[in-house]
């Protein structure tokens, strides 16, 4: 059930309450995998065999440390034709949203001769860890692989943990086939983050990891962070639904228990301009959570960290929200497009009662890698911008330069730096060009 929570208070105050949901990372927990990654480091292929062998049960080497090509097409033909079928339909999608995402270098020639500009450049080397095991999380391999190989990131490669048979799930074999990804390490966990961090003996160093994982991964990811880029540290997933006294409420409790689901920690809110919603929503909620298998996890989620927060109008439910700042937005108002000027804050929106935000995690196109925790207020979803570097260069002709010196030689005195002053001034010291003169 949704209860109702005051808003009758500032409501930075309210968004504090959603904003503070997270794992709490023990200090067992850090000491682990800082552990984790200094023995690989130190130790290398030795200490990642031995994590793989302690925390998987599979024995391995650098011999099956990759899945073969045979073992690409047995796992394959556990995938049926239909399956393979959706999986393009879902990379085709993402591929036509995400290729408008592509920026090109560019340059400024001024009439003095000056040139300067930026140079983009894709990175060489990602990892996408995704996910194995009991749980199989295809969509990780789209939502990831595709904008990394639309900026044109020469090598993309998976990292997944194996199955009690020593085998990928075939589903994540389907998905990186699709993707054209070659490359899949059976090594998971915060030690497969520490080898591809650093290398070791058989395994070479990435420029970025990314991708989802449980607690010790997300740790290792912050722990080598500056070692190697990553996406970002997500935290419990979340849904906030604006709607208004039309809205049906069939729709939102589904939608709010679809995000609820995911786990304990995972936080479904309601902002609307009825009382009268928030109490037929409930009822919706009561009768469909009977269905549903993750029940219980539903039930926590909502009871502790869902609510409902009746507002006076819809332009202070825009306020409040922009403050929560979700992950997903849902508005389901009469003409939602109009409402899009009203959103400042929010990591992926969903405008309409025909847009509901598993959609965005299948098949809509938009990218579901998104901030949490009020993060959307600098954060920005997984793009091809995050598989890019951008180089600025610029040229100045002597003559031009010569404009500039004085400006140049006093701003660097001001700040002590007499060394950049100097490194101007040599330039344009006549002695010093007329015994080179003489001396040639």
């Amino acid at each position: 059930m949704l209860n109702k929570l005051d808003v009758h208070q500032d409501f930075a105050e309210v968004a504090k309450k959603f904003q503070n949901r997270k794992a709490s990372v023990s200090k067992e927990v850090t000491d682990a995998v800082e552990k984790i990654i200094e023995n690989i480091r130190e130790n290398g292929d030795g200490a990642l065999f031995d994590y793989v062998k302690t925390f998987d049960g599979f024995e391995i080497s650098k011999d099956n440390l990759k899945v073969s090509p045979e073992e690409f097409e047995e796992g394959l033909k556990n995938v049926d034709a239909n399956y393979l079928r959706i999986l393009h339909r879902a990379k085709a999608q993402i591929e036509a949203f995400h290729t408008h995402q592509l920026s090109p270098s560019w340059g400024i020639y001024k009439e003095d001769g000056v040139i300067m500009g930026q140079l983009v450049r894709p990175l060489e080397n990602v990892a996408l860890y995704v996910p194995g095991g009991t749980a199989a999380y295809p969509s990780t391999v789209l939502m990831n692989a595709v904008p990394a190989l639309l900026a044109g990131v020469k090598n993309v490669v998976i990292l997944t943990p194996v199955r009690a048979d020593g085998k990928v799930n075939p589903i994540i074999l389907a998905a990186a086939k699709v993707c054209g990804i070659e490359t899949i390490y059976k090594i998971g966990g915060a030690q497969g983050i520490a080898a591809l961090a650093y290398g070791t003996q058989t395994l070479p160093k990435v420029d970025k990891i990314v991708g989802p994982g449980n607690i010790y991964v997300a740790t290792a990811k912050k722990c080598v962070y500056g070692q190697v880029d990553i996406d970002m540290i997500a935290g419990p997933s979340e849904v906030l639904v604006i709607a208004d006294e039309n809205a049906n409420p069939k729709y939102i409790a589904a939608d709010l228990m679809a995000q609820a689901e995911h786990d304990l920690l995972a936080s479904a809110i309601l902002i609307t301009t009825s009382n009268q919603l928030v109490d037929e929503v409930n009822v919706e909620l009561a009768r469909q959570v009977q269905t549903l298998a993750r029940k219980s996890i539903i039930e926590s989620a909502i009871e502790n960290y869902g609510g409902a927060l009746v507002v006076s109008n819809l332009k202070d439910a825009f306020e409040l929200s922009n403050q929560i700042a979700p992950e997903h937005l849902e508005v389901l108002t009469e003409n939602p497009l109009e409402k899009l000027p009203l959103i400042k804050n929010a990591g992926s929106i969903f405008l309409g009662e025909y847009t509901p935000e598993p959609l965005g995690d299948y098949m809509s196109g938009t990218n579901h890698v998104l901030p949490t925790g009020g993060t959307a207020k600098f954060y920005s979803a997984l793009g091809v911008y995050d598989f890019v570097k951008h180089s600025a260069y610029s040229y100045y002709p002597r003559d031009v330069l010569e404009t500039f010196k004085d400006d140049v030689i006093t701003f660097a005195n001001s700040e002590g730096l007499s060394g950049h002053a100097n490194s101007i001034a040599v330039r344009f010291d006549e002695k010093d060009d007329e015994k080179l003169e003489e001396e040639s």
